[in-house]
């Protein structure tokens, strides 16, 4: 980055401490899409559609990537907008309001911080954070600069979800004493690449940021940095964050847990992967428990069947209808490959995106079902950013379905198996939180940063 970018971010960024935006009835909120993989370009196609934002920015370290976004927001609008290379030109921008950051993992925290700093409120996609650490200075950044955060974990704004987690924290099923997430998300072996050079119009040094300086390699470029320690976080803090906030979610969002225990491996496979393909972790909360397993090769679902008596006992659709659904009849039951479950002293109860169904005592009587509603809006990314936006107006960040200090809790969890994984035993955890008498585990809390992207 030149000195006068330099120069420019800083300034921007010590101005912005003090600026606040007083938005008219008619303002449309102006977006920098930061990362235009392949979910960055989603977070294109949906703010291009809602009339409560305008795409005013496109950063990617890949020219080809910036060009492809370019023409889709051209055919969707009929604009272009701005294109940068390194994301602090983006944010010394005082014409970017928010910013949309759908990079790899090992860049979300840095990315959010100097945007916080430099006056932009941030929507940046999930885990929170690519270590417990970073979290934490996340969340110091947010409440000392007073910008507004959310975290993509879509799964809070899906109408049907928000109704199923309500019903059951107002005691559908009793008391919530135990709940279950699953990612059996079939992964094929990524293989074996050498390290080539760098392909024209990427710039290798910006995709690393954070990271330990390496050669291009291909399988640590698109999507598969994954699987990769020095830029992901294996499927449990990529897809399976969204279900283990979930899991959370229905028994109450618990602070931090009291023990974290995780074992597993990457088996089946031979080939360049680091991170776990099989991963099964549990945690204490003191009054009740979380499990989390990833299966990422050939299995079952977990099946909801039980055997269905006829309509439901009388009352079972006054139930269902306080909690805002039909009353339920006899279905074909949920197959989870993708999901949760949850245990309740009077019942159980199962949800994917395929719906929710609960069921209730010993005859196991369906007492609840919804199901997504079908059409526009899909897995409800695009209501997750109007909430975003909506905030960015109230300036009130408990406005929003997933903030920051509430998604950093659920991508902890995820580095809470990880480290319990890596260094090979069980975690008991002090405020902090830290482990307690384990410096390796601690160690594992934070990385070492290249020069110049310290967070």
């Amino acid at each position: 980055m030149s000195q006068d970018t330099t120069r420019r971010f800083f300034v921007g960024a010590a101005a912005a401490l003090s600026a606040t935006q007083v938005w008219g009835a008619n303002d449309r909120v102006n977006v920098a899409i930061v990362g235009l993989g392949g979910r960055g370009s989603a977070h294109l196609g949906i703010y291009s559609r809602l009339a409560e934002a305008k795409v005013v920015g496109l950063c990617d370290v890949n020219q080809a990537a910036r060009e492809k976004s370019q023409a889709t927001l051209l055919k969707n609008t009929g604009d272009k907008a701005k294109e940068y290379e390194d994301m602090r030109e983006v944010f010394a921008d005082k014409s970017v309001d928010a910013v949309s950051i759908a990079t790899p993992n090992h860049w979300h925290a840095l990315s959010a911080i100097w945007a916080m700093k430099a006056g932009k409120d941030v929507y940046g996609e999930k885990p929170a954070c690519y270590n417990i650490y970073e979290g934490q200075k996340m969340i110091e950044t947010m409440k000392a600069t007073k910008r507004v955060m959310q975290v993509g974990s879509q799964h809070r704004s899906t109408p049907f979800k928000m109704k199923a987690i309500e019903a059951i924290q107002g005691g559908l099923i009793g008391k919530v004493y135990a709940s279950k997430g699953l990612c059996y998300k079939r992964r094929a072996s990524i293989g074996h690449k050498e390290d080539s050079p760098t392909p024209p119009g990427v710039n290798w040094d910006m995709f690393l940021g954070p990271a330990p300086l390496r050669a291009f390699n291909e399988l640590r470029f698109r999507y598969n940095w994954h699987w990769f320690w020095d830029t992901g976080n294996g499927d449990i803090g990529n897809q399976g964050v969204h279900e283990l906030g979930i899991a959370r979610w229905g028994l109450g969002d618990p602070d931090y847990p009291k023990t974290a225990f995780a074992q597993g491996g990457k088996y089946a496979y031979t080939d360049d992967q680091e991170t776990p393909n099989t991963l099964l972790s549990s945690f204490d909360f003191g009054g009740s428990e979380l499990v989390f397993e990833v299966r990422g090769l050939l299995t079952n679902a977990e099946s909801a069947a039980v055997a269905q008596r006829g309509r439901p006992p009388e009352g079972a659709a006054t139930a269902a209808s306080a909690a805002g659904a039909t009353a339920p009849k006899a279905s074909a039951p949920l197959n989870v490959m993708t999901g949760n479950f949850f245990y309740g002293t009077e019942g159980w109860a199962a949800m994917s995106d395929q719906g929710f169904q609960a069921f209730k005592g010993e005859s196991n009587e369906m007492v609840m079902e919804t199901r997504p509603e079908r059409g526009p809006g899909g897995d409800a990314t695009g209501l997750h950013m109007q909430n975003f936006l909506a905030a960015c107006r109230s300036r009130n960040q408990k406005d929003l379905h997933d903030g920051l200090e509430n998604a950093v809790i659920s991508a902890s969890m995820c580095h809470l198996a990880n480290i319990s994984y890596r260094v090979g035993r069980k975690l008991t955890l002090a405020a902090g939180p830290k482990f307690v008498n384990d410096a390796d585990a601690n160690k594992l809390l934070t990385r070492n940063y290249r020069k110049g992207y310290e967070v």
